[in-house]
């Protein structure tokens, strides 16, 4: 087979023609095309990644909403648990304080009612005691009786403190004012003489009692200068204990 030139130049010149040819009219367009879709694509990729990134940030957010809502939830919580616990701790210490009130007036009660049969109790002991005295002493009451009694008087005279002897001096101060000296048994010389001494140096002047006797007295002497009084007698102190029992003395 003969190589010829003239053909190979015009088959290559055809090749040629037809590359031009393709590149001109399809290679063109297809690239066109192939640029469209790629651009097209990245467009979906970027907007993809744009959602992405959108998604994540909203993600990341509502993670944030949440967390921030279990904080304000959880601190909530823990105000109304310290809010319960104040609540609870108010009401259990006014609870304490109203049982220890009640409690507290409730041993009032009782420690005075204690108090009030322990009184009653002794007030009735001692009118019982008082009683049995007047009967006893009122067995006992007579002349002997009487001069012991005397006798205790003239000793209270004798131990009177320097108040009680001013008072004294002051109740006969008066030149009207009078002693008198009441006995329930007729005293004897002596005793009488004896009560003249005593109450001449008590004054600190010549005296002259009035001397009397009385048997409401049951015993013993009653002693009278002016305003000033001295009970020496068992009507008297017996009246005077009585009278103590009443008073709750």
């Amino acid at each position: 087979m003969e190589f010829d030139l003239t053909t190979s130049v015009l088959e290559v010149l055809n090749f040629l023609v037809l590359v031009w040819l393709l590149k001109r009219f399809l290679y063109q367009p297809v690239l066109a095309v192939i640029e469209r879709r790629q651009a097209a694509t990245a467009k979906l990729v970027a907007d993809a990644e744009a959602l992405r990134g959108e998604a994540q940030g909203l993600k990341r957010e509502y993670t944030a909403h949440l967390a921030q809502l279990d904080g304000q939830r959880a601190a909530a919580k823990a105000r109304l648990e310290a809010e319960l616990a104040a609540e609870r701790s108010r009401r259990f210490a006014a609870l304490d304080a109203e049982l220890a009130a009640e409690r507290a007036r409730r041993e009032a009660l009782a420690e005075r009612a204690l108090r009030d049969r322990e009184a009653a109790l002794e007030r009735q002991a001692m009118t019982i005691a008082a009683r049995f005295a007047a009967r006893l002493l009122d067995r006992l009451a007579g002349p002997e009786l009487d001069a012991r009694l005397a006798d205790l008087a003239l000793g209270d005279l004798a131990g009177l403190t320097g108040d009680q002897r001013d008072a004294l001096r002051a109740a006969l101060s008066d030149p009207g004012a009078s002693i008198k000296v009441v006995s329930a048994y007729p005293l004897d010389e002596g005793r009488r003489a004896a009560f003249t001494q005593a109450l001449g140096a008590l004054t600190g002047r010549a005296v002259t009692p009035e001397f009397a006797d009385d048997t409401l007295l049951k015993a013993g002497v009653c002693i009278m200068a002016g305003a000033w009084v001295l009970m020496a007698n068992l009507r008297d102190e017996l009246g005077f204990f009585s009278g103590s029992l009443a008073h709750g003395g």
